[in-house]
């Protein structure tokens, strides 16, 4: 259509109604001043609202662009709200209550300064001044870049309502007229507020208070028609009430127009005279009898003007502009005039236009430089809503039209209503009331929170019920509510289910009613609020504010009332006359299908297209139904209508080609870069409050609506063309088949309507925040984290539809970025009309949601924000018709069975998806990679991103049975089939499948992926103790590595808590390599003593070396031979640090280290030593720290110190070793026992205990010194060697510590070796001792004693040659005779030499008998 953008002829109403709890209004009590009266302030004044906007409001950067504010009054009550349609304002809301005062009708009045919000309000007793803050000095940046603001109504609670500055009781003189409600209000250059009202005594008074910062008295004037000024001060009497002031004279409606220095009040009096007074000089500039301009005025002079309006509009270019509208009797009329100023500062009127109008009561109406809006009741109290271009008819002020009604009919364009819902629910057979009751309560757009709150009140009688509920707790507390009124009724225990569902219905009803009720009385219209600056009209009623919105020309054409449509310019439509005149007839058509479709008809194509059937067959069933009951003729009515459409398939391709929002771009996503951080981050805020978003999206769903029922008839009337046949209807040049495309053009364009309709009422679900973070981490790992349609969604506290959540989070700021990216003007200067931004807004959200356009950022949105039922559900209802994007919707209904756990479903959807990766946008976008790289196919990146999300979510099953499916797509790709089977491997492996893990494993052709994925298996089954399975994989071709791995790992970890070398012990056990069993198991004892200081360690290294052992002997012997470990030092542990010398350089490794071989008898002593290490750190556990990895010499002292002396000597034996350390260490316990206490004894019986001695003394008590004596005995006798080094060396132990020998001890020694016994006395310097010896010795040998010294033959002829010591003697005589003072040394010199001299001659006598006897 050529004309559709150009021409939108009517509005639609759309509820700004909040569907979340109740405002809540912060309340204060105003307190009486000085002596109202209190029964004064009982006068009932009908209720009242009006709002203000700010001057900057359509300013595209300006703290105060979209913002405004709207009031209520009801008695001594005043609402105050302010609205933003960009932000979320806090504290935005208040109620003050006037003690003993009743506010005037319209008696609230806003100004605005550049620091200050003035509010000026009168009540029928009281002025009052309230001041708050400007929005631009509450912030300090000036631009709107928050989600949240806070209110200027924030702080009010610190304003003193009390100040006699700011407010001042009404004065007596002149006094307040009597039944008098208008008022008006205004600030004056200097600050000073004015209130001007009608005077009792038939003028006007105006009282000023002083400018808030400036001291000053209140004062009053008085205006009269005498030009007379009356100044009277407060507290002054009155000196006269002139007579020519009659009640007719009084102004009924006042308004104020300020200019520089001044001010112009107008009043529109009772006998019907506009007079207008000028405040600085107080006097009357100008009076015009209105009933000039009203064809009809006889009867109006007569009554008076009380139902009369008055209005003013300003425009710096045009001027002032004056709207009267003249109340009579069953008709109206309204005037515009101009302010025109002649000579002598004297004014008049020019007369624009008269306007006509047939409805009796006008709620209000509000007039701009070009248009009227006026809102009215009409006879069936429902609210009438109308506006008209008065200088488009500004032709009919010369025109005195005697019946306005017919001549006007066509003039005022049309408002379309909110209707309120229908008054009765028409239940099937099937449908539970409850739920067809709640579904209809609780609709998004049908119901307002407050009227379902107080239908609750009222049918709980008695019952105490929060008021402050959500949108979810009040539809329990409804459902509870009813339920139990139900139950509560019923008398008896038994009755049919049919007799209960009558009885549920009817208790529905009941409720369902009540609420009707309440939603009726809250949608009471009380005023208009026009703001000229955006062109924006709201309504307010009495329980909410809902904005007018253009309606589209095909909707204004549908929607439009019969005698509106005869009226509608046809040039409108289209510049061909002809093709006008068919869609017109066209329409009409429409219209009268629609008019006859039942509710019962319409419910059979809704229930077509919910439940994916045929929208087509559900037409041909309307229409045969259609003609069946067809009693009025209506058919043939619209196939007359018919016969004057010229081309029909023309028509119907124009009106389908104007609903169809198909586009091939796809709209450009985010701000243009190019523009200033400043305006980007304005911008970004642009409509982002929840108002406003509620607005856009129920204009969507109202388009989508009102659309789907024009699709329907439209194919109710295809189907009736195709029934009556070509030539009937469509001539000659006309096929069938032009028919069938339209039909099938037409049945896409009604289910995408549907589809958005249905998305407009279905809520969104609240998210917990820990579902929102996990969502995001699977997010994260398709990578679409980044992308704007799926951001994690905060909830406000009212419940979203899932429309409504896609504009927020995403929609708006693609759509103010697209239509801000190339303006026509400089953005400063840009000024924003709201007709235009909701209609552009409106229109681009439904090219978002259109489900046939690419990209699919509405279901991204829903899958982003956890929205999984109803993106589920939307896909399905979607799948059946539409092939736009057909892979992202497999996927992402994959997504949402993942979610609800339907793994398999799931699958078989990112199964189908793959077929159209590489045909939309988002699977592209989803196979991107982060670094630009393209590793593999398209489809292969799209599979690896969906085995990446399976991982993630937690189904390693699917995850193998995905990999599996497409390992044959992967073909020669040996990277992705290494990928695939790496994901197979590490899947089976988690699962415990550990033989299919192996298979997977042996598959893998990527050699550095599979010794990867190797390693994992034997840490994996280490870790499980699975560690049969892991020896008894084959490993062919594999076998080296997993010994390296293994021998690794064992080298790397902890020896306590991991069982690596045990593991690697059996693994060659099982394969029958012995000696590499033995190796390591000997290695594992040794890295055992030298890192595990334990006892538990030490039990283990000495069943490793046994182990060891047994390795060896299960070989030959020539091969039973194992190659030493290296020390840990040398160990090539991976990841280690390199070796530094201490200059910082790389200590090259020893390249000619000796190998070392260890043999059989090797291991067997190592594996006696480990025994021994084990035994002594079970009898005295502090050794445990120093035996792991002590030698076989370190050993025999630490037993020694211990006191397992037979241990010792066992060990010294294997190893052999000298038992002298052993004598020697239980020489010097022995001496410690002589010379210790109690304590001493006590303990030495413990490691006596741990010695076997040869047998057990019972005859007397025996002392633990003695038991140690006779162990030494024992060894001493038992243990002999050559030389009796032993004996040599205890002696010299207790020589060496002064300890004198024992008798035992001397007299055994004495019988091997007296010589040595001798010396050692000469070197421990007791020569007494050692004359006793020589002495004893010398008789010995002379036969006397000799078995005590071990001589077999004393001196004899006969007998073998005996000898003495003569050294050792001659060293002893040298000793004693160096003191030659000392007698006792002299005396034992002189019986040695007496013991030789005997001696000698003995020996001289057998030398001679010896020789004698030789000579014989």
């Amino acid at each position: 259509m050529a004309a559709a953008g150009a021409l939108e002829r009517s509005f639609v109403e759309l509820s700004g109604a909040e569907r979340e709890r109740p405002r809540h209004f912060r309340e204060f009590t105003v307190c009486g001043i000085g002596t109202a009266n209190a029964l004064a302030g009982a006068v009932k004044y009908s209720e009242s609202a009006g709002g203000f906007y700010y001057m900057e409001s359509g300013k595209l950067f300006s703290v105060t662009r979209n913002r405004f504010i709207h009031w209520k009054t009801s008695g001594d009550t005043l609402e105050l709200v302010e609205e933003s349609l960009d932000v979320n304002l806090l504290n935005n809301t208040v109620r003050l209550k006037f003690q003993n005062c009743s506010l005037l009708p319209g008696g609230v009045h806003i100004s605005e300064t550049q620091n200050h919000v003035i509010i000026l309000i009168l009540t029928n007793q009281t002025v009052h001044r309230l001041l708050l803050p400007h929005p631009s000095r509450m912030y300090r940046s000036e631009l709107v870049i928050e989600s949240q603001m806070q209110s200027i109504f924030t702080d009010i609670g610190k304003v003193d309502f009390r100040d006699p500055c700011n407010s001042q009781l009404i004065p007596a003189v002149p006094g307040l007229s009597p039944n008098s409600t208008t008022s008006a209000a205004w600030l004056s250059n200097d600050g000073e507020a004015l209130f001007a009202l009608p005077s009792a005594s038939g003028g006007i008074f105006v009282l000023k208070l002083p400018p808030y910062d400036i001291p000053g008295m209140v004062s009053v004037v008085e205006l009269k028609q005498s030009s007379v000024m009356q100044r009277l001060l407060i507290g002054w009497m009155p000196t006269a009430i002139r007579g020519d002031q009659g009640p007719s004279d009084r102004p009924f409606a006042l308004a104020v127009h300020c200019v520089e220095h001044d001010a112009f009040i107008f009043a529109l009096c009772q006998d019907h005279k506009l007079r207008m007074w000028s405040y600085k000089d107080q006097m009357c500039l100008m009076a015009a009898d209105m009933l000039e301009y009203v064809p009809t005025f006889k009867d109006l002079r007569l009554a008076a003007g009380t139902g009369h309006k008055l209005r003013l509009a300003y425009s710096p270019s045009m001027g002032l502009y004056v709207g009267v509208y003249m109340h009579a009797p069953k008709q109206g009329q309204f005037c515009i005039f101009q302010l025109v100023s002649t000579e002598n500062n004297r004014y008049s009127l020019d007369h624009i236009s008269s306007l006509f109008t047939s409805q009796e009561t006008l709620i209000d109406f509000a007039i701009t430089s070009t248009d009227i809006w006026a809102m009215w009741h009409d006879a069936e109290n429902q609210t009438v809503v109308k506006y008209i271009n008065y200088e488009q008819y500004g032709s009919l002020t010369s025109v005195m039209l005697p019946h306005p009604k017919d001549n006007a009919a066509g003039q005022w364009n049309s408002v379309f209503m909110h209707s309120l819902p229908e008054e009765e629910i028409i239940l099937r057979d099937d449908q539970d009331p409850r739920e067809m009751y709640l579904q209809n309560l609780f609709t998004p757009g049908r119901f307002i929170n407050a009227a379902l709150c107080k239908a609750l009140q009222i049918f709980c009688r008695g019952t105490e019920r929060k008021s402050d509920l959500s949108w979810s707790e009040l539809k329990k507390e409804v459902t509870l509510a009813v339920e139990s009124e139900l139950q509560g009724s019923v008398t008896e225990y038994e009755f049919s289910q049919e007799e209960f569902r009558n009885l549920q219905q009817e208790f529905w009803c009941k409720f369902y009613a009540c609420c009707l009720q309440y939603q009726e009385a809250l949608s009471h219209p009380l005023a208009l609020h026009l703001n000229p600056h955006t062109n924006m009209v709201c309504l307010l009623k009495k329980g909410y504010l809902s904005f007018l919105v253009p309606s589209s020309l095909v909707d204004h054409l549908y929607l439009l009332p019969d005698e509106n449509l005869l009226a509608e310019d046809e040039a409108a439509i289209s510049d061909d006359v002809d093709i006008a005149r068919d869609v017109m007839c066209l329409i009409k058509c429409l219209r009268l299908i629609g008019e006859s479709v039942t509710m019962d008809m319409a419910a059979v194509m809704e229930m077509s297209c919910y439940n994916l059937q045929s929208p087509e067959k559900a037409a041909e069933q309307i229409l045969e139904d259609l003609i069946t009951i067809d009693v009025e003729n209506v058919m043939e009515d619209i196939c007359s209508k018919l016969q004057e459409i010229k081309n029909p398939i023309q028509a119907i391709g124009l009106l389908v080609r104007e609903m169809d929002y198909e586009t091939e771009v796809e709209m450009e996503k985010g701000f243009n870069p190019a523009q200033p951080l400043n305006i980007r981050m304005n911008l970004s805020q642009l409509y982002g409050g929840n108002t406003a978003a509620c607005i856009v999206c129920r204009g969507v769903c109202k388009i989508a609506s009102t659309r789907f029922l024009i699709c329907r008839d439209l194919l109710i009337l295809q189907h009736l063309l195709m029934r009556l046949g070509d030539a009937v209807i469509l001539g000659a040049g006309q096929l069938v088949q032009d028919q069938q495309d339209l039909l099938h053009r037409t049945t896409p364009l009604l289910l995408s309507y549907y589809l958005i309709k249905w998305g407009s009422q279905c809520l969104a679900t609240d998210v917990p925040v820990d579902t929102l973070e996990s969502n995001l981490q699977h997010l994260s790992v398709l990578e679409l984290t980044d992308s704007g349609a799926v951001m994690a969604n905060k909830f406000v506290s009212s419940p979203q539809t899932i429309v409504e959540l896609f504009f927020q989070e995403v929609a708006r700021k693609h759509i103010i970025s697209h239509l801000f990216s190339q303006p026509k003007a400089p953005l400063s200067q840009t000024g924003l009309n709201w007709p235009e931004m909701i209609t552009a807004t409106t229109n681009y959200l439904l090219q978002l949601l259109w489900p046939s356009n690419p990209g699919c950022l509405f279901l991204e949105c829903l899958m982003g924000n956890c929205q999984y039922v109803q993106l589920q559900d939307y896909i399905q209802l979607l799948r059946p018709w539409c092939q736009v994007n057909v892979g992202s919707c497999q996927f992402m209904l994959g997504r949402c069975y993942l979610v609800t756990g339907e793994g398999q479903k799931a699958l078989d959807c990112f199964r189908h998806a793959a077929s159209e990766v590489g045909k939309e946008e988002f699977l592209d976008r989803l196979i991107r990679s982060e670094d630009g790289e393209i590793v593999s196919t398209p489809k292969m990146q799209y599979y690896d991103k969906v085995l990446r999300l399976l991982d993630v979510v937690g189904l390693p099953e699917l995850v193998i049975q995905l990999a599996s499916s497409i390992l044959t797509e992967a073909g020669g790709d040996w990277k992705s089939q290494a990928t695939l089977r790496t994901c197979i491997f590490k899947h089976h492996l988690d699962l415990g499948h550990n033989s299919q893990a192996y298979e997977a494993l042996t598959q893998i052709p990527d050699s550095s992926r599979q010794l990867d994925c190797l390693r994992q298996l034997v840490v994996v089954l280490c870790e499980r103790s699975q560690l049969q399975d892991l020896v008894e994989f084959p490993y062919v071709n594999l076998h080296n590595e997993v010994v390296a791995i293994i021998e690794s790992r064992a080298r790397a970890v902890d020896l306590m808590t991991h069982n690596y070398y045990e593991l690697l012990y059996a693994f060659h056990v099982f394969r029958h390599n012995y000696r590499k069993a033995g190796t390591v198991m000997f290695e594992y004892g040794m890295r055992l003593g030298r890192e595990v200081r334990t006892l538990r360690g030490l039990e283990k290294q000495g069943n490793c070396y046994l182990a060891a052992v047994n390795c060896l002997r299960l070989i030959r012997p020539e091969y039973a031979w194992i190659v030493h470990p290296a020390s840990g030092a040398v160990y090539d542990r991976p990841g280690a640090s390199p070796k530094r010398n201490h200059d910082g350089e790389c200590t090259a490794a020893p390249t000619n280290r000796q190998i070392e071989i260890l043999e059989l008898g090797d291991l067997e002593k190592e594996c006696s030593l480990a025994r021994i290490r084990l035994t002594l750190a079970q009898h005295d556990p502090a050794a445990v720290a120093v035996a792991g990895s002590s030698s076989a010499e370190e050993m025999v002292s630490l037993l020694v110190q211990a006191g397992l002396f037979d241990t010792a000597i066992s060990l010294c034996q294997t190893f052999k070793l000298p038992l002298t350390p052993i004598f020697e260490g239980l020489a010097f316990k022995c001496i410690k026992l002589q010379l210790g206490g109690e304590a001493a004894q006590a303990e030495a019986w413990s490691w006596l205990a741990a010695n076997q001695l040869s047998s057990v003394i019972t005859t007397k008590e025996s002392s633990a010194t003695d038991e140690a004596w006779r162990l030494l005995s024992t060894y001493l006798e038992r243990y002999k060697v050559q030389n009796n080094l032993y004996h040599h060396c205890v002696i010299n132990k207790l020589l060496s510590h002064g300890v004198p020998l024992p008798n035992w001890l001397i007299n055994s020694y004495k019988k091997v070796d007296a010589a040595e016994l001798l010396r050692l006395y000469l070197n421990y310097d007791l020569l007494e001792e050692a004359v006793d010896l020589v002495s004893e010795y010398v008789d010995a040998v002379l036969g006397k004693g000799h078995q005590y010294f071990g001589i077999e033959f004393p001196l004899s002829a006969t007998a073998p040659m005996v000898w003495l010591p003569y050294s050792s003697i001659d060293q002893l005589l040298q000793a004693l005779g160096e003191n030659s003072a000392n007698s006792h040394n002299i005396a034992l010199s002189q019986k040695i030499l007496d013991k030789l001299e005997d001696y000698q001659q003995k020996v001289d006598k057998a030398t001679r008998d010896l020789l004698y006897r030789r000579n014989l």
